[in-house]
């Protein structure tokens, strides 16, 4: 199969940038009107998801290999700077995990280019939107399709950068100004940790690649081999460096996907218009921590399983903080990006629960490593309902024309299609049967079990919060007391098409994925299962649900959901109002994120900024410059003192020159 169109996945995003946004970059004059900007970035969009929908149905449609394994393609690779034996390389890299992410892309991106026509609709800067976008798209695409890792961290702050400019789209906002640069300074920190583990990888690998054998790889014709390294020389390294380099990386993947205690950015990144965090904060940049530890993989299990560890507490504690705090949040976006730190931290333990030779004899055992697809089939569902959640979001503020959940409530008479598709995507989310977060939730709970029963039981508690918590936001802002006075000065309702069409086009995509991967996790269809398409070892896996661990997970769903129906359906809330009078601190605690921003500038201004930035810009103040300082003034004034040395006056030459000479003889008399 020729996969040499794949290329214009890359570059019709970045061609949709520069023609959007340099004509009004260099003069206002010549910016395209909004409709025709919106136009052009949603049909180069429309065009990249034809591409990535091609080249997903080729490769998977397309025969395995001997080994019963998924080739790894490589279309297009160049050497773009050669350093003797290491050199840094850009391509493309097709295999199962890098496709899927461009379906997952795809589809977000085009479904938010459609939806912001009508939410962005007559706001100042369309078109610089629709230009941040399409530079958005391309880097998240480039970063999966990246070769190796230097390729990856150039796409991945490039991603730190478009995300930057979204999210302090409305710059007039101090709150947007303050959230654009948290996010960037917090995300660059964890960056920092990134490249320092892709240095040493480089170092003492002598590669950047993927893998060290390289073999595997299926070059396209003419193409320079991609650097291998000796397999010997790393497993000689394993022992302490590559775990090192690789718990380096996960850092700067732990700050994308805004794990703890690098999660603060997150939640002031919803001061951006709704279908940025929809795209960023849901779909794609969030994860890419996740594809990292994926793309990373074999590395991971094979030199440093033991490290594993750290990802799977991290991502478990992540999960059970993320949930806690979403279920005190009142504002609506803040409240899902919780949940979305919960469920990333839910992949994040997935992948971390896979050892080697857990239940077999093969490094990449499917069943032993059933985390890994059970992680990236969780990435997959997850984008998509979650997006339709934000979406759904952005209809209902523009409905009600504030975030917080108090201006809401009743809104189900008025808004029908965002009711049916936010109550589907919150039954998805919760786990239960027939939709799609039950395939993959299942899986990553099965898979903790496997690793630990302890691990098993926390991470279904955290599936229980999370059924607790959206469906107390579902019925806050759909049942519940509705704010009759608002709503009497500005009757909420649907918007245009261009708004309602995502919504029902990802809630199809959750219910068709969830009803048959439901009926072939119990029936045994390969051909249903997600597994015959990532797995861990690239072999043909066929999942068979465990019936104990999918009626516990789903009992304990649905008593959640009874819970949550008992104490928010009502028009009063008795049960929630004596809750949160039996446990203030509690509520004010989990409100308040349990005050890690507090922290984070307790650490910063009182202890960093006083105690090392000020004595260091004393010491660079005071000293260093005194030094110089001085050093100027004694040259200065030294060359006043001899000035008259060299006046050029004969006389004085020679009172200077019998001086001198008087004072030699009398030192040669002393002597």
């Amino acid at each position: 199969m020729n996969y040499s169109l794949s290329i214009l996945i890359l570059l019709l995003p970045l061609a949709s940038f520069l023609i959007i946004g340099l004509p009004e970059f260099l003069n206002k004059k010549y910016a395209w009107a909004p409709k025709i900007a919106g136009g052009i970035g949603t049909c180069s969009l429309a065009l990249v998801t034809l591409l990535s929908y091609w080249t997903a149905i080729s490769y998977f449609g397309g025969d395995r290999l001997a080994d019963g394994t998924f080739a790894t393609l490589v279309p297009y690779n160049y050497t773009w700077l050669p350093l003797g034996n290491l050199h840094f390389d850009l391509g493309v890299l097709l295999d199962p995990i890098s496709v899927m992410m461009l379906v997952v892309i795809s589809t977000v991106s085009l479904m938010v280019h459609i939806y912001s026509f009508g939410y962005m609709h007559g706001e100042k800067g369309f078109q610089r939107y629709y230009a941040f976008l399409s530079l958005f798209t391309m880097s998240m695409l480039g970063l999966v399709l990246a070769t190796n890792i230097f390729q990856m961290y150039m796409f991945w702050e490039l991603v730190g950068v478009s995300s930057y400019l979204l999210i302090g789209f409305y710059y007039p906002l101090h709150a947007a100004v303050h959230a654009s640069k948290k996010a960037f300074i917090v995300t660059r920190f964890a960056d920092m940790f990134f490249l320092i583990g892709i240095l040493i990888f480089g170092y003492y690998t002598g590669s950047f690649n993927f893998s060290f054998t390289g073999t595997e790889i299926v070059l396209g014709e003419g193409m320079q081999a991609l650097t291998t390294c000796e397999v010997g020389r790393a497993a000689a390294m394993g022992g302490m460096i590559l775990p090192t380099a690789l718990v380096l990386m996960f850092i700067g993947g732990a700050g994308k996907s805004a794990m703890f205690p690098l999660h603060i950015w997150l939640p002031d990144a919803m001061e951006g218009p709704t279908p940025v965090s929809a795209l960023i904060h849901a779909a794609t940049m969030v994860v890419a921590g996740v594809f990292q530890i994926a793309r990373m993989f074999p590395i991971w299990i094979e030199y440093a399983p033991n490290a594993m560890s750290i990802v799977v507490v991290v991502g478990a504690f992540t999960a059970f903080y993320a949930a806690a705090v979403a279920c005190a949040q009142s504002d609506i976006k803040r409240g899902l990006a919780f949940s979305t730190i919960s469920q990333i931290a839910f992949m994040m333990v997935a992948l971390g629960v896979c050892l080697p030779n857990h239940h077999g004899t093969e490094v990449l055992d499917n069943h032993a490593q059933l985390g890994y697809m059970a992680g990236m089939f969780h990435l997959f569902t997850h984008a998509m309902f979650k997006a339709c959640l934000f979406l759904c979001a952005g209809v209902i503020i523009h409905a009600v024309h504030t975030n917080e959940m108090s201006a809401m409530g009743g809104l189900r008479k008025y808004m029908p299609v965002t009711n049916w598709t936010f109550f589907i995507s919150c039954l998805a989310i919760s786990g239960i049967p027939f939709f799609s977060g039950f395939s993959s939730k299942d899986e990553i709970i099965t898979a903790c079990f496997q690793y630990s029963p302890v691990c098993g039981w926390w991470m279904t508690g955290v599936a229980a919060m999370t059924a607790f918590y959206m469906f107390r936001l579902y019925y806050g802002i759909f049942w519940g007391t509705e704010n009759v006075e608002l709503h009497k000065k500005h009757t909420p309702g649907e918007h245009s098409w261009a708004m309602k069409f995502p919504l029902i086009f990802l809630t199809v995509i959750t219910v068709g994925v969830g009803v048959i991967t439901t009926l072939g996790g119990f029936l045994d269809w390969e051909w249903a299962s997600f597994g015959s398409l990532v797995s861990a070892s690239g072999k043909s896996y066929t999942i068979h649900f465990n019936l104990q661990i999918a009626l516990t997970s789903t009992i304990v769903a649905c008593a959640s959901i009874g819970l949550a129906t008992w104490i928010f359906k009502g028009d009063s809330q008795p049960v929630a109002d004596r809750m949160y009078a039996a446990f203030p601190r509690l509520h004010k605690w989990a409100k308040h994120r349990f005050y890690m921003d507090e922290v984070y500038q307790f650490v910063t201004h009182k202890i960093i900024f006083r105690w090392i930035s000020r004595p260091v810009q004393w010491i660079d103040e005071t000293i260093i410059n005194g030094l110089i300082d001085f050093t100027a003034w004694g040259a200065n004034e030294g060359g006043e003192s001899i000035r008259s040395w060299q006046s050029g006056d004969v006389r004085h030459y020679a009172a200077w020159f019998i001086s001198g000479a008087v004072a030699i003889t009398l030192i040669l008399l002393a002597i």
